[in-house]
C-alpha cells in the first residue's frame, strides 16, 4: 500500500528571531500553525527554541517539548544539525568564516571546535530517539571543496585521501545512529564535499554502504548546479529520507553561468525563490514522491533574494497542500477487471 506524504511543515532556521512569535517554542510553534503548517523542523543549534543538552539526556523533557508543539497544532518533523555537522569537516581555508557556526570559546581552536561538532552531532542521534523521529537532517562538512575545479591539476589521490578522511569521522557517528534508529541525511549542497550523486556514492562507498547514510532532497540545489533532480529520484529514492520543498531558477547570460561571477545572490544566473517563483517543476517532483512512496514530510526551506520571508512562509503551506498527492488505493481501470481464473490466463496465452 503506497502512502501519502505528510505535509505541510516548515524548518524554523530561517525564521527564528528575538523578536515574538519568532523568539521561542510556544510562539514559533503557534504561528507555523496558524499559517496551516502541521509539521516543524528544528534547528538544534537555536537556544531560543531548543536545549540540545536537555534534549540527549531526558525523555521527558523531550515529551514535554513535543507536547507543546501538539497542543499547538503540529508535530516534529525532524532535528536539523546543519550547523554542526558542517564543522565535523572544515578545510583550513574555511576555518575563520565557519567559526561563527560554533561558540566564541571554541573559535580560532579547530580541533576543539570540531570534537564539539561531533558531540552534538551524536546528541542529536539522542534526542531524535526521546523524540520518536526516525530522520535527522544535516551537513557532511567538506574537506575537498576547494579543489572542485581542478586546475590547479591535482594531485593523485588528493579528493581520493579527503574522502577517507570524512569517512573515518562519519563512521562513528553513523553506528551511533544507526543504534538509536535514527537515520542522518545529509543536504547534498555547493559548499559540501557531498554535493550530488557521483559524490554521495564516494563516500556511501567509503562507509561500506552504511543503512543510516541517506539524503535530504532538495532540488534547487540541483537546479543552481543543472543536475536533473527528477532523475535523481529515479536513482536515489531509496536513500532519500527528508525532503525540502524550495524553488530556484537558473537563466545564464552572455555574462555569467553557473559559477555566478562573484556576484551577490540578487544578481546570480542562479538565484534561490520562494516557492512557485522559481523553475523547479514540483507537479512532476511530488509524483516521484508518490510514485516511489516516500513516507517522510515535505518540508519547505524558505530562502529567497527577493521575496520577505513572512510572505514566504504564508504562500509556502497552501503551496505545498496543493502539491501532495493523495495516493490512489486502486488502479484506474478496476472497473474494467474481473476475477482471476489461471484456465482463462493460459488459454489467453494460446497454452492449452
Amino acid at each position: 500500500m503506497s502512502t501519502t506524504l505528510q505535509g505541510p511543515a516548515i524548518f524554523l532556521a530561517q525564521f527564528a528571531g528575538d523578536q515574538a512569535p519568532f523568539n521561542s517554542w510556544p510562539a514559533i510553534t503557534q504561528w507555523a500553525a496558524s499559517l496551516g503548517y502541521r509539521g516543524v523542523q528544528v534547528p538544534t543549534w537555536d537556544a531560543r527554541l531548543f536545549d540540545l543538552d536537555r534534549a540527549a539526556e531526558s525523555k521527558t523533557w523531550c515529551d514535554e517539548f513535543a507536547g507543546i508543539a501538539r497542543e499547538n497544532g503540529v508535530a516534529i518533523t525532524e532535528l536539523s544539525t546543519h550547523l554542526q555537522g558542517q564543522l565535523v569537516a572544515v578545510h583550513p581555508a574555511y576555518d575563520e568564516a565557519f567559526d561563527a557556526f560554533a561558540p566564541e570559546a571554541l573559535r580560532g581552536k579547530p580541533a576543539e571546535r570540531q570534537r564539539w561538532a561531533v558531540d552534538q552531532v551524536l546528541k542529536v542521534a539522542k534526542a531524535s530517539q526521546h523524540l520518536g523521529l526516525n530522520a535527522s537532517i544535516s551537513f557532511p562538512g567538506a574537506l575537498a571543496w576547494p579543489f572542485l575545479y581542478p586546475w590547479p591539476q591535482r594531485p593523485a589521490g588528493l579528493v581520493e585521501a579527503a574522502f577517507d578522511e570524512l569517512a573515518k569521522r562519519w563512521i562513528p557517528i553513523l553506528d551511533a545512529y544507526d543504534e538509536a534508529g535514527v537515520d542522518i541525511a545529509f543536504e547534498l549542497h555547493p559548499g559540501e564535499d557531498l554535493h550530488d550523486g557521483v559524490t554521495f556514492d564516494m563516500l556511501l562507498e567509503r562507509v561500506g554502504g552504511h543503512r543510516r547514510l541517506n539524503i535530504a532532497y532538495d532540488p534547487s540545489h540541483f537546479v543552481l548546479q543543472q543536475l536533473d533532480y527528477l532523475q535523481f529520484i529515479d536513482l536515489y529514492h531509496d536513500r532519500i529520507k527528508v525532503f525540502h520543498v524550495k524553488d530556484a531558477e537558473f537563466r545564464p547570460t552572455g555574462r555569467q553561468g553557473v559559477y555566478g561571477g562573484f556576484q551577490s545572490w540578487q544578481d546570480r544566473a542562479g538565484r534561490f525563490r520562494s516557492l512557485g517563483d522559481g523553475q523547479v517543476d514540483f507537479k512532476a517532483v511530488f509524483s516521484k514522491m508518490a510514485q516511489y512512496d516516500f513516507k517522510g514530510w515535505a518540508v519547505l526551506e524558505w530562502e529567497c533574494c527577493l521575496k520577505h520571508p513572512e510572505q514566504g512562509a504564508a504562500e509556502g503551506a497552501p503551496f505545498i497542500r496543493d502539491h501532495i498527492i493523495r495516493v490512489t488505493e486502486k488502479a484506474f481501470d478496476d472497473f474494467a477487471g474481473g476475477a482471476a481464473d489461471p484456465a482463462q490466463l493460459r488459454r489467453m496465452l494460446g497454452l492449452n
